[in-house]
């Protein structure tokens, strides 16, 4: 019986799915947009479990309410940069509250009408730290859910954390 009981736990242990922040593997592209009033940023697409996403990532200095930071989904909206991925886009859901390193702000869920005519989920993120803003978006054809927690996960990275840092005070 005992073995039995074992060798069960270990068959669920085995056949349940891996988080998606063990199994995204995120690997620098170039910047795939124009410039605009702000500098370009990093750009990653996903070779894990989000296969396919693409993240894109930038600083905004001097762009946040300094005293609300990041307060609702409508400034998510308006910064977050998803209208550089497609113009094309509407809201699915409120927002949520959430952190990146000691940032706070927000994140929305987005559906995206791309210009070949696909469909895409998009997350748009932007946290605050004082009176700037570090903005991240995330688009592809996977599910909204594990493009989230993989991007999420990847910004708590040490790597992504010290670049964060580093944009903000203009380094």
């Amino acid at each position: 019986m005992v073995f039995a009981l074992g060798a069960s736990g270990v068959g669920a242990y085995q056949l349940a799915p891996a988080p998606a922040e063990q199994t995204a593997r995120w690997r620098e592209i170039a910047w795939p947009f124009p410039h605009d009033g702000w500098s370009a940023g990093r750009a990653f697409r996903c070779d894990g479990a989000c296969a396919g996403a693409e993240l894109y990532l930038r600083a905004k200095r001097g762009f946040c309410n300094c005293d609300r930071g990041v307060a609702d989904d409508d400034e998510v909206d308006r910064v977050a940069d998803i209208d550089l991925i497609s113009p094309r886009f509407a809201a699915v859901a409120p927002g949520e509250e959430v952190g990146v390193g000691a940032m706070h702000g927000r994140a929305r869920r987005y559906d995206l009408d791309m210009p070949d005519g696909a469909r895409h989920a998009a997350i748009g993120i932007a946290v605050s730290r004082r009176c700037d803003l570090f903005v991240a978006a995330t688009q592809g054809r996977g599910e909204a859910g594990v493009m989230q927690r993989a991007a999420l996960a990847f910004l708590e990275t040490q790597e992504i954390k010290t670049w964060v840092m580093a944009a903000l005070d203009g380094k």
